[in-house]
């Protein structure tokens, strides 16, 4: 009976030993990056047509919308998965558009400091398509998916933009679904608002709204799949996610989101959060700019050849959402953001 009492004080002592450990090195990570002055990438893109090889005008997301839609797509080392999933966005926006002549879109790569093939990738489609629907924006070296989006966001002509990722998970053509769902609210909105406010003032661009994608419908086969440690892991995740953005988005992680350029302009301005888990800070600035919210369940598929080693090992996925939760909540009061109107 001493053996098994003094076996139970070791593990006790040895589990408080790296509760402690841990809790020391999240702390420690988050002031590192909390007086780490790496800011975000000010500098404008200069976006350059490869035929004429001259510079175009850059846009910027003050501006008025010049298209009715944005894909901003990051793009990270992707020169063999990129491919196929242009291939299948811009085949579905020229046959919408050929089926309706006042759809225009542009597609918005950002290079995230790619060290293969994805820059010559990238440009040989804005040499099939023209610089006019794709443009490439290049950030040098790597800083981040959500440096990556939030560039190119910031670049971007649509009325509304879209998030999606290089590797094609998402079929493109759900973007119909959150499309829909944002004309539902801003019809809405539109109706609460007086009869007599003009029609620039009701055009969708200009009515802040925010659409997720969402795998949640699929969690229910994940958890039947993943061994239990995982699932564990999981839950635990998604406790940190609602304590450090609230109830209201059960999937923040997926990378399919549309945005009216008003949301946008709140958001993307004031996003703080350079690299994984800057979803989680959309939902709590969605929250905190009061952005109506909808999550829409889309089709997605796994696509193997993830740039994230720390998302795939559910360790350091909470490990490293807890630096940034703290990192975030230490921001909150000691940041001000900027309110932009649409």
């Amino acid at each position: 009976m001493g053996f098994i009492w003094t076996l139970f004080e070791f593990v006790v002592v040895l589990a408080a030993v790296f509760a402690l450990g841990l809790g020391a090195a999240i702390v420690l990570a988050t002031f590192r990056r909390k007086y780490n002055h790496d800011c975000h990438v000010e500098a404008p893109p200069v976006f350059e047509d490869p035929n004429s090889l001259k510079p175009v005008t850059c846009p910027n997301l003050l501006d008025p919308a010049e298209k009715y839609i944005s894909l901003i797509i990051p793009a990270y080392n992707e020169e063999h998965r990129l491919p196929g999933a242009l291939d299948e966005t811009l085949n579905y926006l020229q046959e919408r558009a050929a089926r309706d002549k006042s759809f225009s879109y542009e597609v918005v790569i950002v290079d995230d400091g790619s060290a293969d093939g994805t820059k010559r990738v990238a440009f040989d489609f804005v040499k099939r398509y023209t610089v006019e629907n794709v443009r490439v924006v290049l950030l040098g070296r790597n800083h981040g998916k959500g440096e990556a989006i939030r560039k190119g966001m910031l670049h971007s002509r649509g009325e509304l933009l879209l998030m999606l990722d290089a590797d094609g998970a998402t079929k493109v053509s759900d973007l119909e679904k959150l499309e829909n769902q944002i004309h539902a609210v801003a019809l809405k909105e539109r109706q609460l608002r007086d009869s007599s406010a003009s029609d620039l003032a009701l055009r969708i661009s200009n009515v802040p709204i925010a659409a997720f994608g969402s795998r949640a419908h699929l969690e229910e086969k994940a958890l039947a799949t993943r061994k239990w440690y995982r699932n564990f892991l999981m839950k635990g995740f998604h406790l940190v996610v609602l304590l450090a953005a609230g109830p209201g988005i059960k999937d923040t992680q997926c990378g399919f989101k549309m945005f009216t350029r008003a949301a946008a302009r709140k958001l993307f301005i004031n996003i703080r959060l350079k690299r994984w888990c800057f979803d989680v800070e959309l939902v709590y600035l969605c929250k905190l700019f009061h952005i109506p919210m909808i999550e829409i369940s889309v089709n997605w598929s796994e696509i193997p050849g993830s740039k994230n080693w720390h998302v795939e090992n559910p360790f350091m996925k909470l490990y490293y959402l807890l630096i940034k939760v703290i990192d975030l909540k230490s921001k909150t009061g000691s940041v001000a953001y900027l309110t932009v109107n649409p």
